[in-house]
């Protein structure tokens, strides 16, 4: 299945896992480059689910041979869900306003594509960690319904059914350079020097509204780059509109959330936040 549009994303089959892949697939251009995905697809599903992954971390963003996912997706896959691992205008060239509009783009395309790429265009859910996990909440709060009267790609639904987010900042407006709390670690992202008014419209603990995307936040406890409170405001912000989500503390982890028992929990908890929004709640 090769999408016609898209004649340079190469297909491979994992050898070892019989997982299909396919690479560089374009999902629109920027100042001339192409945007690209990357497709994981599983042997058989059952219920068609998607996850989209942001490959991202303080906004950067880069390209990887698509085999490095494996380890991590592989359970999912097994789930029967379709990965795509999404890449976006990296910084320090693109700001962060920039990465969600490229997101929303992927979105947008992936659900328009949705036959081709044989999956149910109604049960899309989105990853990422970090930065990517604030991409992630972004896509959640902020997605728009189809405006059959715009034109592409507004015309088309950039909403998803389910987040998983892991240590995403919730609220920029303590992050940038600018911000008398933020860190001395936040420097080191360039990303992060963006005016006030920039920072509030990027945050999601702003846009919590009650049809948001199902939400599940993972936070560190230890966790001194993106305290655990970030998880603490999104999750107060969800309640008080009444949106469904749900957070954990994991104990005595930092931000790579270490420990073979912290990792064992954040696959369990996201596999199962997956299958319950994408296999068992499609979209109205």
């Amino acid at each position: 299945m090769v999408i016609a549009a898209n004649p340079m994303s190469s297909v491979a089959q994992d050898k070892q896992t019989n997982i299909q892949i396919r690479s560089d697939i374009v999902y629109g251009h920027k100042d001339g480059l192409a945007m690209t995905f990357d497709q994981y697809t599983p042997i058989s599903s059952d219920h068609r689910g998607a996850i989209l992954f942001m490959v991202s971390g303080g906004w950067f963003s880069k390209w990887a041979p698509p085999e490095q996912q494996l380890g991590f997706f592989s359970p999912f896959l097994d789930a029967g869900f379709t990965m795509f691992a999404v890449r976006h205008g990296s910084s320090p060239r693109y700001s962060i306003p920039e990465a969600i509009a490229d997101v929303r783009l992927a979105v947008r395309h992936i659900r328009k594509h949705a036959a081709e790429l044989n999956i149910d265009a109604d049960k899309l859910g989105v990853m990422g960690m970090s930065a990517g996990g604030h991409l992630s909440l972004m896509l959640g709060t902020t997605g728009e319904d189809s405006k059959p009267k715009e034109k592409e790609p507004e015309s088309i639904s950039s909403r998803v059914r389910a987040v998983v987010s892991l240590v995403p900042p919730t609220d920029l407006r303590v992050a940038v350079w600018d911000a008398p709390e933020s860190l001395p670690e936040y420097r080191q992202f360039p990303a992060l020097n963006l005016e006030m008014d920039l920072a509030a419209q990027c945050s999601p603990v702003l846009h919590a509204s009650p049809d948001d995307a199902a939400s599940l936040i993972i936070m560190g406890e230890k966790d001194t780059l993106v305290p655990p409170k970030h998880g603490n405001w999104m999750q107060e912000a969800f309640e008080k509109v009444g949106a469904e989500s749900k957070l954990l503390i994991l104990p005595g982890a930092g931000h790579g959330l270490e420990g073979v028992e912290n990792r064992a929990t954040v696959m369990r908890e996201s596999l199962d936040w997956f299958k319950r929004w994408l296999t068992n709640h499609p979209m109205p």
